[in-house]
């Protein structure tokens, strides 16, 4: 088998400690190739640590989060991050949405193309990438995030699409990485357990369940620590008294709920469902 490379595309510095952290790290581990995509710059990002909330800091937003990203990325154990280019959206209905430079305004065959000049120069088995259904955070770039995937992942390989870009590669498998409900309850439950105060409202139980839709499970246990330690690189973003993040003790927290979920939304290879290994029927 060729090297094993594994390709995550996020919308803005702090998406890749976030969502996936664990399982990058879990891979490069074992000799995985990990490559970052990040689409925006996170410009219009909210500053969440107060200690962070200073006017030479606002003033330069994106250049901090450029370099927030860096550490982060090398945290994670990333090769490789490259930036997409695209403008930060902002959240729905801000004024950010109008920008003409905007991901959310990108031309999508411009966009995807920018995507599958990365994906042919680095030759993924596997995408990581952002889901059909966001209905619990539907943000404009995390939505075009979705929009760029699938055209890219099925173009990379066809020799008829843009031969300008590079020689064609055709990508296995794509997951959508997914928050579970199983992960979410069994937070929420060993806080009130522990009788502290849930950081998970109400909302978190009415967004749409897509539990029957995951497919793969990754254990990431020894690894859990490298999601934490990569949200708190991004102290603009991040605040380091979360109890969203924080609160509950590592040593606690670590065994929760040890694994990182994903929906397998496309595959050109035989593989066995439930899963536990994203590069499952790759030989």
């Amino acid at each position: 088998m060729a090297d094993r490379c594994l390709l995550s595309i996020h919308a803005h510095p702090d998406d890749e400690a976030s969502k996936g952290a664990s399982t990058v790290a879990k891979y490069k581990t074992e000799g995985v190739r990990a490559v970052l995509v990040t689409c925006t710059g996170g410009e219009e990002g909210d500053i969440l640590n107060p200690v962070m909330d200073l006017p030479e800091i606002r003033a330069d937003l994106a250049a901090v989060r450029k370099r927030e990203l860096e550490v982060a990325s090398a945290l994670i154990g990333y090769d490789e991050v490259v930036l997409l280019g695209y403008r930060d959206s902002g959240m729905p209905d801000s004024e950010a949405n109008a920008r003409p430079e905007a991901f959310a305004n990108a031309d999508l065959d411009e966009a995807v193309a920018r995507l599958v000049t990365i994906i042919r120069r680095e030759c993924p088995q596997v995408i990581l990438t952002y889901g059909d259904d966001q209905q619990g955070y539907p943000h404009p770039d995390h939505l075009r995030v979705h929009d760029i995937s699938l055209p890219a992942f099925e173009c990379a390989g066809d020799p008829s699409y843009r031969p300008d870009l590079g020689e064609p590669f055709t990508p296995l498998k794509m997951y959508y990485s997914v928050w579970s409900r199983a992960r979410v309850e069994a937070t929420h439950n060993k806080f009130v357990e522990l009788g502290l105060e849930s950081p998970f409202s109400d909302d978190w139980f009415t967004r749409p369940n897509q539990d029957d839709r995951v497919t793969t499970s990754i254990a990431i246990g020894p690894w859990f620590d490298v999601r934490l330690e990569a949200l708190l690189a991004h102290a603009t973003q991040v605040d380091p008294e979360s109890a969203f993040w924080f609160g509950l003790p590592r040593e606690v927290a670590r065994s929760v709920h040890p694994f990182e979920d994903y929906i397998l939304a496309h595959s050109r290879v035989e593989t066995q469902l439930p899963e536990t290994d994203l590069f499952a029927g790759i030989h």
